[in-house]
């Protein structure tokens, strides 16, 4: 009897330690909004008003599984599955006839870290999308989307078939470098794309600097390419089109700075992104009518400086005031063409019931001069007449797992 009490107390202990060594995290959002939109496009170069329930409208709606293993020396192994989800109909995000078979599309890697920092291999975004806790990003979310921050990654990019690397903290700094692989054998650069960056916070202050680049991949007769970087796979814009371009060539450069400081309930932010689109193909090129027939992410924008300032006021430590406003300065490929004009100005609060919980409600105003206005929620007035203006109005409950 005794030796059989200290054979299950030795499984025990095994069992406990074992237990202790490794552990699984079961997370998610699920974020959905009533939306009002004034002047979204109706067809036919008309517009109406539009309702609607969005999901996703500061944060993408997400389940997710993270795990960690102790697998002693410090070393430690790490993995991290990401879901999207579309919680308004209950779709995977992203779910079309050219991604259909992306389940874990948010993040899907695995890897190593320890005091030398990590290295994650898979699907994953790159260190403009942590930085953007220092911008607009971390209040209004995809509400400042279509203005600029789709365009300069601000908001999350993956990139598929990368090695990434973060430096552990340094007193405050922590770096990260990403290399995706284009996978085309005979040319390393087809598909290829790499980034870098770092981010200093100390106290009330953070810094941030980025950059990005990612080049053509080789285009299928499906329409389907090798491109590492996921902005580029399966699109069908001329601009990252191998009809104006061969496989390898740079279509993507993006560099962000920015800074984030709190003073008392105040936090301010500002910050400044160049884009460059060098496969951007003039009007006539296209055979097109008009240069601003396009918004931002179009065929003929070949340089982009995107500039935000914004405040976060926490009245009391549940209720806080937001406000931001995004300038973006269009460079067109037609050389005789005029600067394309964006500005948005946001206006929101943020109601935190718990920890997990809130409710926000926004109000956006996004105006476009001799550009296409793409609308706040991607849906574009849809005519080239100048000083386009829209409206929309969200409301909505977050939920975090």
């Amino acid at each position: 009897m005794k030796k059989s009490l200290i054979a299950l107390a030795v499984l025990g202990a095994i069992a406990g330690a074992a237990q202790a060594q490794s552990s699984v995290t079961i997370y998610g959002i699920v974020d959905t909004g009533i939306v009002y939109t004034s002047k979204a496009a109706a067809g036919a170069g008309t517009t109406g008003s539009k309702f609607s329930v969005n999901s996703g409208v500061i944060q993408g709606s997400r389940l997710g599984f993270k795990g960690v293993e102790d697998l002693g020396g410090g070393l430690k192994a790490l993995f991290q599955l990401e879901a999207g989800f579309n919680n308004d109909n209950g779709a995977l995000n992203g779910q079309d006839s050219k991604s259909s078979t992306t389940l874990f599309r948010r993040k899907s890697v695995v890897g190593l870290g320890g005091n030398f920092g990590s290295v994650l291999l898979g699907r994953q975004t790159d260190i403009l999308d942590d930085v953007s806790q220092w911008t607009s990003v971390q209040d209004f979310g995809g509400v400042t989307g279509s203005v600029g921050h789709n365009l300069d990654r601000l908001e999350g990019t993956r990139t598929n078939n990368s090695i990434r690397y973060n430096t552990p903290d340094f007193a405050g700094f922590t770096g990260s470098a990403i290399y995706g692989f284009g996978e085309a054998a005979g040319k390393t650069s087809s598909g290829q794309s790499f980034g870098l960056g770092g981010q200093y916070a100390n106290g009330p202050l953070g810094l941030f600097a980025a950059y990005y680049q990612s080049k053509l991949g080789t285009v299928s007769a499906t329409g389907t390419s090798n491109a590492s970087d996921a902005s580029l796979l399966n699109n069908s814009s001329p601009t990252f089109n191998n009809s104006y371009g061969a496989a390898g060539d740079t279509a993507l450069k993006t560099f962000s700075l920015g800074a984030s400081y709190q003073v008392g309930p105040a936090r301010l932010y500002g910050n400044w992104s160049r884009v460059k689109q060098p496969l951007a193909v003039s009007s006539t090129t296209l055979g097109l009518t008009a240069i601003n027939a396009f918004g931002i992410g179009g065929t003929n924008n070949s340089k982009a400086d995107i500039f935000e300032l914004g405040v976060n006021y926490a009245v009391t430590a549940p209720l806080h005031l937001l406000a931001s406003v995004q300038y973006n300065k269009l460079t067109f490929a037609d050389a005789n063409s005029p600067k394309g004009k964006l500005t948005q100005i946001n206006l929101g609060t943020d109601y935190f019931l718990s920890k997990r919980t809130d409710l926000y409600a926004f109000v956006s105003n996004l105006r476009a001069k001799d550009a296409a206005n793409p609308g706040v929620f991607g849906d574009g007035i849809g005519s080239n007449t100048d000083k386009q203006n829209q409206t929309a109005v969200a409301v909505g409950i977050r939920h975090k797992f």
